[in-house]
Parts: C-alpha cells; structure tokens; sequence
C-alpha cells in the first residue's frame, strides 16, 4: 500500500511541475516607474502572456494581493492610493488560467522605490570639466551631509540608476566613467537610500552636464591602418605559401622512406643477377626432322670463390651443329 501511496503523490507532483512549466512566466511593471514621493498614487501591472483568470502580487515582506475578475484578461492592475513606508519593497506577480488548477511561475521582481522629500538632496561635482574627448576617464563625485546611506548615480532619460555604491565615510560617493564615447553624453544626477529603509530614497540632487566630442584621428593615421592591413594580408600569404611548401616536402620524404623500407623487407623479391655465365655440357644431342643436332646450354651460376690457378683451368668445349644423314 505505501509504495502505491508514494507512486501516487509522485506522479501527481510530476504532473502539476509540467503544468506549471507549460504557463510562460508574467512580467511586472511600476507606473510611474521611479521619483512617486512618498503619499501619492503607484499602480503596479502584471502583464500576462495569455489570458488568466487570477492574479496574486507578492511581496517581500510577507503579505500578498490577489485580483481575479468574471471575465479573463491579460493584464491585472494593483494601485496604493497614498502609498505610506511600508508599501516601499520588493515586488512579484503570477497568474492562473481558467482550464488548470496550476499557478505559473512568478516573475522577476521590481523595487518600489518611494521619495522622501523630507530628506535634502546630494551635492555633485565633475572632473574633468564639462567638455572631454571620446577615450577619456570620467569621475562624479557625491556627497551628502552625513546620513549613512547609499548613492545611486541617475542620467536623465534613463529609467533605472546607472551604478550604485556604499558611502565612504558615510557621506561621500565616487562614481568613474571608464572611456567615455559620445554615448555618455547628458544630464546626471545623484540620490541617497537611508540604512534603516532600503527602498526610501532622498530627492534627485543637482545636476551636472557631460558633453563627449568625438577625437579626431591624427594625420596619416588612414594611409598606416591601410598599410597595415597590406602588410597583414602579405604576411599571411607568405605564411600559407611556406606551410604548404612544407606539407609537400613532407610527404615526398615519406613516400621515398616507404619504398626504401619496402625494397629492403625480407619478402622482397631477389634482385636479378648481373650476370650470368653460361657452361656448354655435354649433353645426349638430339635431333630434328631436318637431321639437324641441337646441344643444351645449362646456365651456371658465377661462384664467389676466387678463380682457381691458370693450370687447374678446364679446356673449354666447343659444339657445333653436325649434320647426320649424309645431308649438307
């Protein structure tokens, strides 16, 4: 029975992990987006990929929202009218459709950031001055009067901060722009989160102007890269030329060891003499229907002993044909 029990709850749990798998994950979204001082209205949006017919929002502090509506929508809306410090967090939001008992996956989080303006903003400084070629190093620096947070560096037009950093001492940030382009140009500004509450920030401070100009490439700068690139493209003709040079001379040499090892293996075949020495023998002759008596020659291998004393000499033999018969 246990072991039915536990093949039961596993396929049930295997079955609702594919479903929750199937629903795309939402996508939430703040409107406004950043700057709501602190008691004014913010809406939050769960957009979902398909219509649903309920919607929770989360947040980080431990309580949710839940929204479902008579009819299936594809965006569910969630306002705090006069928003107060504690609506200040970390958000989420999933759904769930009609047809299935499962919840998606919940979306990626976005912060809640409420301006207290009851806090001063920061002070800012450039250096170098306002105008700076394209290359160069840029640094911000901010500061405030001593409350311990941390500085968030804002360029206008952007939704999000740019860079964040703990205080130094307390009271000061240094912010460096590595090899600015003319796409660092603009407005930047700087605000300051309090240590006791995360998500309260303080006003957009002053502001400072960075203007990037484009720095114009020296004389002859042109004609180098080009010959540059001649020499490039040479020097790499000639690196091809000289690697298959010697892939050839590679296998030519090879080949020739091959054939040397194959001419010198046991099996091969036995070189032709050079020579060959010819004895007449006697032999029974033999004759032909014309009479005619012909002599076999036997074919005498040359001996590698030295040749014996002129004295010890046979007398050669001479045979000629004989004519039998009585015939000329």
């Amino acid at each position: 029975m246990a072991p039915l029990a536990v093949n039961l709850i596993l396929g049930w749990w295997l079955v609702a992990a594919s479903r929750a798998q199937q629903l795309p994950r939402p996508s939430l979204s703040l409107h406004p987006s950043q700057g709501v001082p602190l008691g004014d209205n913010i809406t939050l949006r769960c957009h979902l990929p398909r219509l649903a017919a309920w919607v929770w929002l989360y947040r980080e502090g431990g309580w949710f929202y839940s929204k479902g509506k008579g009819k299936e929508q594809d965006v569910a809306e969630f306002s705090f009218v006069s928003t107060k410090r504690e609506h200040a967090d970390r958000y989420w939001c999933q759904y769930r459709v009609s047809w299935s008992e499962e919840a998606s996956e919940k979306s990626d989080p976005v912060e809640l950031v409420l301006t207290d303006l009851r806090y001063p903003p920061s002070s800012i400084s450039l250096h170098p001055e306002q105008h700076v070629g394209t290359g160069t190093n840029v640094t911000i620096r901010c500061w405030n009067k001593d409350y311990g947070a941390a500085f968030l560096l804002h360029k206008d037009g952007s939704s999000d901060p740019l860079q964040r950093q703990e205080s130094s001492g307390g009271d000061t940030a240094t912010f460096t722009l590595f090899g600015v382009t003319p796409a660092y140009s603009g407005t930047y500004r700087c605000s300051y989160r309090l240590w006791r509450y995360a998500f309260m920030s303080s006003p957009l401070g002053d502001s400072v102007m960075l203007e990037v100009t484009p720095t114009a490439a020296p004389p002859g700068a042109a004609d180098s890269s080009h010959g540059n690139l001649v020499v490039a493209v040479v020097g790499g003709c000639t690196a091809a030329f000289v690697f298959i040079l010697v892939l050839i001379i590679f296998f030519l040499l090879s080949a020739r060891r091959r054939r040397t090892q194959r001419d010198e293996s046991p099996g091969a075949p036995p070189k032709k003499p050079e020579a060959t020495e010819f004895q007449l023998c006697p032999q029974v002759p033999s004759s032909d229907s014309e009479g005619l008596t012909y002599l076999e020659l036997q074919a005498v291998t040359p001996s590698t002993q030295p040749p014996s004393s002129p004295a010890a000499t046979q007398p050669s033999v001479i045979y000629t044909e004989v004519a039998v018969g009585g015939r000329h």
